[in-house]
Formats: C-alpha cells, structure tokens, sequence
C-alpha cells in the first residue's frame, strides 16, 4: 500500500453509447442502448438515459426493449470504439509508462512511476487534466478514481461516475469500505456474496470483523485469505505494463438456429476470416485452432486441433475450423457458433504456403476441390425469419454516405428499404431519408472522427 494517492484508475462514461451519441447528434440526451439486437442478444452499454428504465449492461436485449421501448437500438461499431480507446491510451501513455488496460474503456495509470504525482495534489491535478485531455481529444468523458492501490482506485472512479474524480487519502480505507456490500470487492460475484449473506455478513466491517479464520473456513484457504486483506483495506497488486493476450477469438449468437450444414459451414469461414483480421491487428500469429459450437438445447462443444507452427494466414485458420466442423454433430440446430486461436507467438512460421496446401489437400475433394471462400454469407435460400443479402448490408447505427447526400447513418432497414439519417458530429440533428437496400448512390462508410474533423460538407436537406 503506498502512503500516497499515486494509482490512477481510469473509466469512460458509458463508453460505447456515449461515443454513439457523439457521433450522431439526433442521439443526444436520449436513451441509446448497444448490443446484440436479435432476440437472443445481450446489452453491451446502456447510455445514462436509458439506465434510468433500468437497462443495464448483460441484460437480455429483450429485456431492455419492455423497459425502453422508444431507446435507439444500435449495433457496436468496435472499430470506431478501439480508434477512440487508442486516443484515450495514448494520452494515459504521456502520463506514465506503466499503463495497464484493462479494456478498450479502462485502465490503471501508474502515476508515481511517470513521475507526475507524489503526493495528493499533484495526484489531483494529474487526474483533471488527463480529464481535460480526454474531452478536448474526443469529445468524451471519463471518470478518475486515486488511491493507494488498484482497488481502491477502481471503487474511487465508480464513486466518480458519472463524468468525475474521487480521491481516497491513504490511511481512510477501513472507514471508507465499512459500510459499503461485500459485492463492492474483487472476487465477490452473486455466489460468493449469497453465501456470505448466509453466514450473516453483507458489509465490508462484517469481514472485518469476522476475522480471516472465519473467511478462510467459509470459502477456502486463497480466497477467505485474501478477502480479509481487501476487507482491511490492503492491497499490493502493481500496475503491469504488459497484459499479452492468451488467445484471440469471435463467436455470433444467431436469432434463428442454422440447420443448414452449408449455410454453417459458410458461417465458420466468416468467423475464422474475423479472426484472423483481429489475431493480425494485435500482431501475433497462434498455433491452435479452437471451434465452439452451441446447439439448440444449449449443450456447447468446443473442438481444437494445434498446427506444426504459429499462423495468421486466413485460409489456413479458414480450413482448420472446417476441418473440425466435419466433426461435431449439428443435428437440431445451431445457435451460437465462434472460431479463436490460441498459443500466441509474436512470429509466423515461413512454412505458411506448404500448411496451407495440407490443409487444402485434407479437405479432398469437397466441392470440387475448391475453398469456398468467394461465397457470400446467405447465399441460396436464407434461413427463416432472416432478412435478405441485401438488407444485411445496412446495420442499425452504423455508417453510409450517398453520393447526393452525403454522410449519414442507418436507423433501420426491411422489406427493401433503409431508412438513414444524415448528420455527423458536430452538425445540427440530421433528416431522415429512405431508400431502396440497392439503391447505387448509397454505399456503406467509415466512422467520421468525433473531434478536429468539423462537420465537412452540409447534407442536402
């Protein structure tokens, strides 16, 4: 524990609806939920708007529509949300070398290593004007926690929340803690805490109180051990530059189950070639291919299968899942489908074209012999209840331009149209135009930056 309040915990505000509303201006001060918006999807972030109907994130997207019928709906852009945490990083990164992310939205600053803060006011004055820093690069507000280890730091910014600092002094911890549930402490999840509210303790003083040879007869030695020390106030945990990555993966929930074994297979090439874009971005190669299949009564099989080297071409990655497909029963129906890679190296083996042509040459004489990486997702007749090729272009929340009318975004599409809105940051709140889905003049786009970018050329009203 440090005797100064040298540990930084930084947490956007609702990160992922914020940006969203930034980003488009008709948003603004209205409840906005991301997330999966099939039947089976789950909210990612609720803005502070829609959680005053009680939407939180993890909910049941379902949920979240009986209690905020009339919030927009979205769908996360994460390429536009990890172009604004790598803005966010790197103002952390002038602080301090030693910064630990925790995701795209959080992360600990070591602010006694960057030579910045030594002491209480120093701390504090580092933490405003790193919140100063975030809003003018963009557009956006976080909220900073100080304190003398990570714990603290972290409780320090969810007392902060929304949009503001909260200092913990060192030597006020136990006062601070007392009164507050157990479930404000790391490792205390709803099992864990129902058991403690068994044994009669629902606060923080309560384990205190009850001494680590009762916690450790309740929930074992390691566990009862440390959460005595975290009911004390204690904690030495060091802020870890370096947190490298175990493995790399994507999965897609689906709102109807697939039968379909082609249309399955299509699926897992798509997810395989997702993959391999995010296992290139974070600049490593893997060795083990992993496939995860859930089945329509929810039952989940994972296949993996390790290649003689570390990979990151996409049709080796491609055809490994497929090869392990050929070995999982889909009989009934498939909800969930993921494809990830493990065994991260910082290299690739020089042997890529030759484990390519194994894996092609394994596959026989399927389809003719050919990968069917050229077929687009639904071709042939789509499942029920799905929408068509065309309409799958245009996600709700996500980004178009018209040749005519410039910049906008997708609210919505079906039965042939799409309804777009057009404005961008910085602009007056935009009109609303509909369109045919194939319409020529109309044309997916690419995020616009929430700050410096200016409003560009005016919509055509």
């Amino acid at each position: 524990m440090r005797t100064a309040p040298t540990i930084l915990h930084l947490d956007m505000d609702a990160f992922f609806a914020a940006a969203e509303q930034a980003a488009k201006p008709s948003l603004r001060g209205k409840p906005v939920v991301v997330g999966g918006l099939g039947p089976r999807g789950v909210v990612a972030t609720a803005s502070y708007e829609a959680r005053r109907f009680g939407v939180h994130s993890a909910m049941p997207m379902a949920q979240a529509r009986r209690l905020a019928p009339n919030a927009a709906y979205l769908v996360p852009r994460f390429g536009f949300y990890r172009a604004i945490s790598e803005q966010v990083m790197e103002l952390l990164g002038r602080l301090s070398p030693l910064v630990e992310p925790l995701s795209l939205d959080e992360a600990f600053v070591d602010l006694e290593a960057g030579g910045v803060a030594d002491d209480s006011g120093t701390a504090r004055e580092a933490g405003e004007r790193l919140r100063r820093d975030i809003l003018a690069t963009t557009g956006l507000t976080g909220s900073v926690g100080l304190a003398g280890s990570k714990m603290l730091a972290k409780i320090a910014s969810e007392e902060a929340k929304p949009d503001g600092l909260v200092l913990i002094e060192p030597g006020t911890e136990r006062e601070l803690l007392g009164p507050k549930s157990v479930r404000i402490l790391p490792g205390v999840g709803p099992a864990t805490g129902e058991h403690l509210r068994r044994a009669g303790m629902t606060t923080v003083s309560d384990l205190a109180d009850a001494g680590e040879d009762e916690l450790v007869r309740l929930l074992g030695r390691a566990h009862g051990a440390s959460l005595y020390r975290m009911a004390q106030g204690y904690d030495d945990r060091p802020v870890v530059a370096e947190r490298d990555a175990k493995s790399v993966s994507v999965e897609d929930t689906f709102d109807v189950d697939l039968h379909d074994r082609v249309r399955i297979r299509i699926e897992v090439e798509r997810l395989a070639e997702r993959c391999v874009g995010r296992l290139r971005a974070s600049g490593h190669s893997g060795r083990t291919i992993v496939l995860k299949v859930r089945r329509f009564d929810f039952s989940t099989l994972t296949r993996s299968e390790t290649l003689r080297g570390p990979t990151d071409d996409p049709l080796v990655v491609r055809e490994a899942a497929g090869r392990l497909l050929e070995g999982v029963d889909t009989t009934g129906g498939v909800r969930l489908l993921g494809v990830g890679v493990s065994g991260l190296a910082d290299y690739t083996q020089e042997d890529l074209f030759a484990q390519a042509a194994e894996a092609e040459a394994a596959e026989g004489v399927r389809d003719g012999g050919g990968a069917v990486e050229e077929v687009p997702v639904g071709v042939g007749a789509p499942e029920a209840g799905e929408p068509s090729a065309a309409e799958r272009r245009w996600v709700p929340g996500h980004d178009v331009r018209h040749a005519v009318y410039g910049a906008g975004w997708v609210q919505g599409s079906g039965v042939g149209r799409v309804t777009v809105r057009f404005e961008q940051p910085g602009s007056a709140p935009g009109r609303v135009r509909t369109f045919l889905v194939d319409d020529p003049e109309l044309e997916a786009g690419e995020p616009l930056p929430l700050v410096g970018g200016g409003a560009g050329t005016a919509a055509v009203a």
